[in-house]
């Protein structure tokens, strides 16, 4: 049984920067492509950024390039969420999500492309 767990949420001002962590427990992390998503409290869940198995290549939503970056650490099992520059309309519940891959080169945008997600994890910014 796969199990992402994310942690470094909270409640910051706007302008501060937040680091999201995803750790993964039993699988291959390896072979995970992976991608973090967000909820805003009643809309739909949105894609932020996603991550190859390898680390090698990412992908942004085009509102957040620049001030958001995803990477990973296979040897820690873990992938990471940097966010910039913070603005109020972030806040939201943050997800990550991991898929089985047997390509380096696929990633992947879509909810619906994951089989594996995290709890979710709240991100609070102030005006």
């Amino acid at each position: 049984q796969v199990q992402l767990v994310e942690s470094g949420g909270g409640l910051v001002q706007a302008g501060a920067s937040l680091r999201l962590s995803c750790t993964a427990s039993g699988g291959t992390f390896a072979n995970y492509a992976m991608g973090w998503f967000r909820q805003p409290l009643g809309k739909e869940r949105e894609f932020v950024a996603a991550i190859t198995k390898s680390g090698g290549t990412t992908n942004y939503a085009d509102s957040l390039k620049g001030r958001f970056t995803i990477s990973r650490d296979n040897a820690k099992n873990t992938v990471y969420l940097q966010m910039n520059s913070l603005k109020p309309e972030d806040t939201a519940v943050y997800y990550c999500a991991g898929r089985v891959t047997y390509s380096p080169l696929l990633l992947y945008l879509s909810p619906g492309e994951y089989r594996y997600w995290g709890q979710g994890i709240q991100v609070t910014v102030s005006s």
